[in-house]
C-alpha cells in the first residue's frame, strides 16, 4: 500500500480515538441510566405525552415487543408518506407517487437501517418524504440499534435478579434520540454545510454547461441537404450549448444523520460521490470520521458499564485488526489497476488509467486511497453511503466488502448492531475455550449455557441463511435472472452482494443489477426486514437470560477475557464461523473473476 494511503489510515484512526473516548463516557452515562437532573426535566414532557415512566425497567419480551411494535409502525408511516407525496407539500419538482413495490421495499430499507435505494432520489422522493420520511427513520432506526446494544450491555452489567429486567425501550430510544444523535447531526451539518454541502427548499435549477453541441457546422435545410449561400459557400450553424437540470434540496441534515447512524442511502442518486453531497476531502473525511464514531464510542461504554475498560478495549482491539487488514487488501488490489489495459495500450493514451490504478468508477477528487478506505468503512459499518461505485471495483477489491458485511457487520458495524453482534460472537468464542478445557464457559461472570447457545446460534445464522436462500432463488427464477446485466461470475456477484447487503443492513450495491422490479423489490424488502428484527429478537433474549443470572467472582480458572490472547481468539471466532458459510459463493463469484483476470 503506498505512502498516502497508510497516512490516510493513520490519521483516520487516530481522529477516531480522540473523538469516540469522550463520546463514550456519554454514552456509558445513558447506558447506566445515570441521568443528570436538567436532563430528566428536558425528558419529562415527553415521557408524560407518551405515557410511559423511565424508570420503570422491562422484561426483555416486552422491551421487544415495544421495539417491533414502534418500528412496524414507522414502517407503516413512511409507506404511506411514500404513496401520498403526489398531492402533499414541499414538492417542488412535481414527484408523483412511489409504487407500491418500490414503496414498501423503501419503507422496510429505510426502518431496518439499511437505506437500500433502488431509485434516484433527486427524481423520486419529494423535499417533504426526503425530510419527515427518510431522515426521520434515520434518527430512530439508529436510536433502536443502540438501544437494542444498551439492553444487551445492560445483561452482563446486572447482578441478577430473576427477573431479566432490560431497561425501558421508551426511555433508551428518546434519550439517544436527544442527547447524542441530534445535537451531534446539528454540528455536522453545519460543517457540512460550511465545506459546501447544500441545503434549501429552492426548485431545481436549469443551468447552461460548458458542453458546445454545435459550433461552425454545416447548416441542413428541410430536406436534409446543407444549406449554400449566394455565392455557394455552406450556410454555417451558429454555436449552442447544452442546458442540465441541478437538484436543490435539504441535503446537509440529511447527510449528517445518513452517516452519525450508519443508515447509508443518499439524497442523490450518486450518493456520496455528488459534489453537492460530499464536495471536498475534508467533508469525505468528516463523513468517514461519523461512519465509526459511535460503533467506536459504544466499544468504551462498553467497558465503563460492566466495569471493566480492558474489556472494551479487547472488543475494539478485535474490530480494528480485522479493518486494517481490510483495508491493506482493498487499496493495493484498486492500486493495482486493471491488468487488461496495459495491452491495450491504454498507458499511452492516458497513463492516469492505467498507471494511477483502477479509477474507474472513482470521484478523481478523492483519488484511490480515500475511495479504498471508505468502502471498507461503509461496509464494515452497517453504513452503506458509497463514494465510488462498488460494481466497478476490481474483484478483489469488491470481495473485500462483500466479506466484510458477510462476517455480520461486526468489524465496528452499525451503531448498536455493531456491538451487540461481536459481544454474541465473543459469547461463542468463550463456549468454544470451555469446550475445550472442559469448563461450563462464562463471559463477565455470566455462565453462557444452553439457552443461551441456542439464542446465539439462531442470531448468527439467520443472515446467511436469507443472504444464501435468496440468492439462490434470485439466480434460479426467471424474474430474478431478468434483471442480471452481466453473464457469468460478475452477474452472479451483484446479486450475491444485494442479499448479503439487504441481510445485513448495508445498503450498498453492485448497481449494475437491476433490481427495482417488484421481484427484487419484494425478495430484498424480506431480507431487510428479518435481517434486523430477527436477530434483534435472540439479541434481547440473551441480554433478559443474562440479566436474570447472578454474576459469578473471577477465580483462576477463568478464561481472562481482556488480553491478545482472546483478541486473537474472537477474531478467529468470527473468520471461522461468520465467513465460512459464503466461500461455496465467494467462490463462484469474485474469486473465480480473479483467477480469470489474472490468468
Amino acid at each position: 500500500m503506498e505512502t498516502s494511503a497508510w497516512v490516510l489510515l493513520a490519521l483516520f484512526l487516530g481522529a477516531l480515538l480522540v473523538l469516540a473516548w469522550p463520546l463514550g463516557k456519554l454514552l456509558a452515562a445513558l447506558c447506566a441510566e445515570r441521568v443528570p437532573r436538567w436532563m430528566q426535566r428536558v425528558e419529562a414532557p415527553l415521557y408524560r405525552l407518551a405515557g410511559t415512566q423511565p424508570e420503570q425497567s422491562m422484561h426483555w419480551l416486552r422491551y421487544a415487543l415495544a421495539l417491533l411494535a414502534f418500528n412496524a409502525i414507522g414502517a407503516i408511516f413512511l409507506y404511506a408518506l411514500q404513496r401520498l407525496q403526489g398531492g402533499l407539500p414541499f414538492n417542488p419538482a412535481g414527484m408523483g407517487a412511489v409504487s407500491p413495490d418500490s414503496a414498501f421495499n423503501t419503507a422496510v430499507s429505510f426502518v431496518a437501517n439499511t437505506n437500500w435505494q433502488g431509485y434516484g432520489g433527486e427524481s423520486t422522493m419529494s423535499y417533504l418524504t426526503q425530510m419527515l420520511g427518510l431522515a426521520v427513520q434515520n434518527f430512530l432506526s439508529a436510536a433502536t440499534g443502540i438501544a437494542v446494544a444498551f439492553a444487551l450491555v445492560r445483561g452482563f452489567a446486572r447482578r441478577g435478579d430473576g427477573k431479566g429486567l432490560v431497561g425501558n425501550f421508551w426511555a433508551d430510544v428518546t434519550r439517544v434520540t436527544l442527547w447524542v444523535l441530534l445535537p451531534i447531526s446539528f454540528v455536522l451539518a453545519l460543517c457540512l454545510a460550511g465545506q459546501g454541502v447544500i441545503q434549501n427548499f429552492d426548485a431545481y435549477k436549469s443551468v447552461q454547461t460548458l458542453e458546445v453541441t454545435a459550433f461552425q457546422q454545416p447548416k441542413n435545410g428541410p430536406d436534409g441537404q446543407p444549406l449554400k449561400d449566394d455565392k455557394g459557400a455552406p450556410v454555417m450553424e451558429d454555436a449552442t450549448t447544452q442546458t442540465q437540470t441541478l437538484a436543490m434540496g435539504p441535503v446537509a441534515s440529511q447527510e449528517a444523520i445518513k452517516m452519525l447512524g450508519t443508515n447509508g442511502g443518499g439524497f442523490f442518486n450518486a450518493n456520496s460521490a455528488h459534489p453537492y453531497e460530499n464536495p471536498t476531502a475534508f467533508s469525505n473525511l468528516l463523513e468517514m470520521l461519523a461512519i465509526f464514531l459511535i460503533p467506536a464510542a459504544l466499544c468504551f461504554a462498553f467497558g465503563r458499564v460492566v466495569g471493566d475498560l480492558r474489556q472494551g478495549w479487547a472488543v475494539l482491539a478485535a474490530m480494528t485488526v480485522l479493518f486494517v487488514v481490510a483495508v491493506l487488501v482493498a487499496t493495493p488490489a484498486e492500486q493495482a489497476g486493471n491488468p487488461l489495459l496495459g495491452p491495450l495500450g491504454v498507458d499511452q493514451v492516458a497513463s492516469a488509467l492505467q498507471s494511477g490504478g483502477n479509477m474507474e468508477g472513482k470521484e478523481v477528487r478523492f483519488g484511490i486511497d480515500a475511495s479504498g478506505l471508505f468502502a471498507a468503512l461503509t461496509t464494515a459499518a452497517s453504513c452503506g453511503a458509497v463514494n465510488a461505485m462498488h460494481d466497478s471495483l476490481t474483484p478483489l477489491g469488491g470481495m473485500v466488502p462483500l466479506v466484510l458485511m458477510q462476517l455480520g457487520e461486526v468489524v465496528f458495524g452499525g451503531v448498536g448492531s455493531g456491538l451487540y453482534g461481536m459481544l454474541v460472537f465473543a459469547m461463542l468464542a468463550v463456549f468454544i475455550a470451555g469446550l475445550m478445557i472442559g469448563r461450563t464457559p462464562e463471559y463477565l461472570g455470566k455462565k453462557i449455557e444452553v439457552r443461551e447457545m441456542k439464542l446465539i446460534s439462531i442470531a448468527i445464522l439467520v443472515t446467511p441463511v436469507l443472504v444464501l436462500a435468496g440468492t439462490a432463488l434470485a439466480v434460479s427464477a426467471g424474474a430474478g435472472k431478468v434483471g442480471i446485466a452481466n453473464p457469468g461470475a460478475h452477474g452472479f456477484s451483484e446479486v450475491l452482494y444485494a442479499l448479503t447487503s439487504a441481510a445485513n443492513n448495508n445498503g450498498s450495491a453492485f448497481a449494475g443489477l437491476s433490481a427495482n422490479t417488484p421481484f427484487y423489490n419484494g425478495l430484498l424488502g424480506l431480507a431487510m426486514w428479518l435481517g434486523r428484527f430477527a436477530m434483534i429478537v435472540p439479541v434481547l433474549a440473551i441480554a433478559g437470560a443474562l440479566a436474570a443470572k447472578k454474576r459469578l467472582p473471577v477465580t483462576s480458572g477463568t478464561l481472562p477475557t481482556h488480553g491478545p490472547l482472546f483478541v486473537f481468539l474472537l477474531i478467529g471466532t468470527v473468520l471461522l464461523v461468520g465467513l465460512l458459510n459464503y466461500v461455496p459463493a465467494l467462490a463462484l463469484g469474485p474469486i473465480v473473476e480473479h483467477l480469470v483476470l489474472w490468468k
